[in-house]
């Protein structure tokens, strides 16, 4: 009976040990994943702030001031091309004859 005994035990912290394991191992992705996104939203916040700093060293002199006014203008020409690009195929208005 000793030896039935002890198998018993075995199997029992053999499934105890494979439980533990399984649950450390999704555990860990848990933590490489949240890790991840640490890491990508710094990686974000570090590149908005990369842009301010650019936008504020190219524009903050006279010479930025024009360049201000000039990437403005460049912005706002680009969207009006791009708008009234993809709004050909949609004309609502109708010709008078």
């Amino acid at each position: 009976m000793a030896s039935t005994s002890a198998a018993v035990s075995n199997f029992v912290q053999s499934l105890v040990a494979i439980a533990t394991s399984l649950v450390n191992s999704v555990l860990s992705v848990l933590q490489a994943v949240l890790a991840l996104g640490e890491e990508l939203l710094g990686g974000v916040l570090r590149l908005v702030e990369a842009f301010i700093t650019f936008g504020t060293d190219l524009f903050g002199s006279v010479l930025g001031f024009v360049a201000a006014h000039f990437v403005v203008i460049l912005l706002l020409g680009g969207g009006y091309y791009w708008y009234t690009n993809t709004q050909s195929g949609r004309r609502t208005a109708r010709k008078l004859k």
